[in-house]
């Protein structure tokens, strides 16, 4: 009678595993594929954006415009105040993600590129994706907790398709809500999402992102404290980009109560800095100033330094974007400066740098693992995982996403339950 009703239990259990990975196919699936042509088309515009900005250089004096029409924009579309952390919000509660946030944050992240803002492209990943995912979980009528895993598989999906990065955003999306806890359930949905939003991405044109190391070193004595130095550096510069971008952002709002005018002084006081600098170096992602440190080894000592400045002004002014595509600027910069200091490869030590700089920032370190492989390669892997670790444990609850919750503590299996600073 026993071996019968295990034998129920089994085939029971194997029904519903069966069932669930159709549902999740299909789901993740039409998630995927939209999140993953949305992303393209982002990409595209944020590229065309930038291109314009850099033949066009006095389009960085309509910046304070641009400002004012992103104020404008968010008060049409009634999400004022709305971003990434509200998404994290959505995985956690019954509250849903607006889905006039996606033309928002769109529209928004283009004007701030083509106008010269210092920011990334995640944060629009990340809205868009949850954005699109809301839309399906209406659409499906589907429950509480299945709506939150389709949150975060709009998060991968659009994360995927806008980096180029299927395995780094399937486990980003899975890990970054709750730091020490990944909800199982949700890899798979959140891999069909990620892989085929990089799929249909791939297919229209979209590019994906790849720095060339151009000399790894061996694993020695040697190699290893000076990737520690590089590590440890990552991890006190990300605590202080955190502080700098939510001091900024509290700031702003502080001293300046109305939004039009708070955007349009951000947008003056970044117009000044570049004009004041006589560089455009730090408007926009700045990807350009990565790839020099990678393929050139060029490196100035106080970019890491100004890109926080500018990034924290942008966006704690208003504008919008994402603070990724700076992690990756400020841990390239940072660690190719160390590495010219301890006798490292620039190029390596950028790479290193930004394993140690995302890590400390996001609180993803599997996530981290897989980013730095897909962006750098796999003969470096064990020296990104070092970096992130090391970056992870040093960085204590700093975090870029106040919305982020720190379930267990980094120090034991204690529940702490605490929200990013």
């Amino acid at each position: 009678m026993e071996n019968m009703n295990k034998m129920r239990r089994a085939l029971h259990d194997t029904a519903a595993y069966t069932r669930a990975f159709f549902r999740w196919l299909l789901l993740g699936g039409l998630v995927g594929g939209l999140g993953g042509a949305i992303g393209a088309v982002f990409s595209k515009c944020v590229a065309l954006a930038t291109a314009a900005r850099e033949e066009n250089t006095w389009l960085l004096y309509l910046l304070p415009i641009g400002g004012l029409l992103i104020a404008l924009l968010y008060r049409l579309c009634r999400v004022s105040g709305v971003g990434t952390n509200e998404v994290f919000l959505g995985v956690r509660s019954e509250k849903g993600v607006p889905v006039l946030l996606a033309p928002a944050i769109f529209l928004g992240t283009v004007i701030t590129h083509l106008f010269g803002g210092s920011a990334g492209r995640e944060g629009a990943a990340l809205q868009l994706g949850g954005s699109v995912a809301s839309l399906f979980g209406r659409a499906f009528r589907l429950n509480e907790k299945d709506r939150h895993i389709l949150t975060m598989c709009g998060m991968s999906a659009v994360f995927a398709a806008v980096f180029g990065t299927p395995m780094g955003a399937c486990v980003f999306a899975v890990e970054v809500v709750f730091v020490g806890r990944m909800l199982s359930a949700a890899m798979f949905p959140c891999l069909v999402s990620s892989v085929t939003g990089y799929g249909v991405a791939k297919l229209l044109g979209a590019h994906a992102e790849h720095f060339n190391v151009r000399m790894i070193p061996a694993f020695d004595i040697n190699t290893l404290w000076r990737v520690l130095v590089v590590s440890v550096a990552g991890a006190l510069v990300s605590m202080l980009f955190c502080w700098v971008m939510h001091t900024g952002a509290h700031l702003f709002k502080r001293l300046i109560k109305n939004e039009f005018v708070r955007v349009f002084a951000g947008g003056v006081l970044i117009v000044l800095l570049s004009v004041l600098l006589k560089t455009t170096d730090y408007n926009g992602g700045g990807m350009h100033v990565i790839e020099r440190v990678f393929n050139e080894g060029i490196v100035r000592p106080e970019a890491f330094l100004l890109k926080m400045l500018f990034t924290s002004i942008t966006i704690g002014a208003g504008y919008k974007g994402g603070e990724i595509v700076p992690t990756l600027f400020i841990g390239a910069t940072m660690g190719g400066t160390a590495a010219l200091l301890i006798g490292l490869d620039p190029s390596f030590g950028a790479a290193v740098g930004i394993a140690a700089l995302f890590c400390g920032v996001t609180n993803c370190p599997v996530a981290t693992i897989l980013l730095c492989v897909e962006l750098f390669g796999g003969e470096g892997a064990l020296f990104y995982m070092i970096a992130a670790i090391v970056s992870f444990l040093l960085s204590g609850y700093f975090s870029l996403y106040s919305g982020q919750e720190m379930v267990f503590s980094k120090l034991n299996d204690e529940e702490v339950h605490r929200f990013g600073h």
